[in-house]
């Protein structure tokens, strides 16, 4: 398969997964509409943060990264393997298909994958790999799924906790590797924030209940902040307590709180609490104060290895910010970690 080819086969899956969410369903394509349709409902039953609503979100977004003209300035930097080898990718299943941009990188490379799906997303991956292989059918040889160990690879992309990340490197340090940890993300205030663009924060914060690298769980104010404007920006995202598990983390963090009287403030879906730790809890959010400018680049200069995005409207210097309420819209650019995973599978 040429690259073009490879190219034209993900082009086709975006195209696929707009048609699906618009209701314009091709009639060849009818049985693999159904079967998403059967799949999102069975990754719900399943697993109760996948929400019809959350598979769509990040579907969208897939659909949203393949864009034609997006994968060819993409791939200008691949370089033809001699020959091809197996990758084992290590997925996580922290929200829906989240391992597809290592899925992409392998397959536009020219290597074979070896998937390892997670136990929380085990239909997602293989149903968009089909897909694939529908829209090319010289991907068929180079897909394959590992239910044990694995065996006979040559690379691994692994993604996890900081506790399973010591266990990858254990079992996988002697190969070419990329081994994720935990990273979380952040929002910067100045104050001067107005209502739309701190609802806009809220999608950053609640989208996939809070449970990716990339959503908001720690957020800096100016000594003095009033917190009032915010609770009345979010307040429309209070349809996440319908959510069993959300609400059960909610009232059992409250409880926890009120238990060890622990200072805190909330608008009965959210909690905030002052507290130097960058990874909250799912339904709370922490923060801390800063007095000037030079202050926060210092903290989060120092913060950085344990950072996926910073969110703020206004400049700051050395770093690059996110506008409010798009964490959760990665292009095809925006690399795990920050780690450039064409540079790695170029190099094995």
């Amino acid at each position: 398969m040429t690259l073009k080819q490879r190219e034209q086969a993900f082009v086709q899956l975006g195209l696929f997964i707009k048609r699906h969410f618009s209701n314009q369903w091709l009639k060849k394509e009818e049985r693999f509409h159904n079967d998403l349709n059967k799949l999102t409902e069975i990754s719900y039953s399943y697993n109760g943060w996948f929400t019809p609503e959350s598979i769509s979100r990040s579907l969208n977004g897939i659909a949203f990264m393949l864009d034609e003209d997006g994968i060819i300035k993409f791939t200008k930097t691949i370089k033809e393997p001699i020959a091809k080898k197996t990758v084992a990718v290590i997925m996580a299943g922290n929200i829906p298909a989240v391992g597809f941009h290592d899925l992409l990188c392998v397959l536009l490379s020219g290597h074979n994958i070896l998937i390892k799906v997670s136990s929380d997303d085990p239909t997602l991956i293989p149903f968009l790999a089909g897909m694939l292989i529908y829209y090319n059918e010289g991907f068929a040889p180079s897909i394959n799924f590992s239910e044990g160990k694995l065996i006979n690879f040559d690379a691994v992309i692994a993604t996890g906790s900081n506790n399973t990340a010591k266990h990858f490197e254990y079992y996988f340090g002697k190969y070419p590797h990329i081994i994720r940890k935990n990273r979380s993300s952040i929002a910067i205030l100045n104050g001067k924030e107005t209502k739309e663009e701190l609802t806009e924060l809220g999608k950053d914060i609640f989208y996939y209940y809070g449970l990716g690298c990339r959503n908001v769980s720690k957020i800096y104010v100016p000594q003095g902040y009033k917190f009032d404007t915010l609770f009345e920006s979010i307040y429309d995202y209070k349809y996440v307590l319908d959510n069993k598990k959300y609400n059960n983390n909610y009232e059992y963090n409250r409880a926890i709180y009120l238990l060890d009287l622990i200072p805190f403030l909330d608008n009965n879906f959210l909690i905030i609490r002052e507290k130097e730790d960058l990874h909250a809890p799912t339904s709370v959010l922490f923060y801390e104060t800063y007095t000037n400018q030079e202050c926060i680049v210092e903290k989060i200069n120092s913060l950085m290895p344990n950072l996926q995005c910073i969110v703020s409207n206004f400049e700051i210097t050395g770093m690059n910010t996110i506008a409010f309420g798009h964490t959760q819209k990665p292009n095809i650019f925006d690399f795990a970690d920050n780690v450039n995973t064409i540079d790695f599978l170029n190099t094995i």
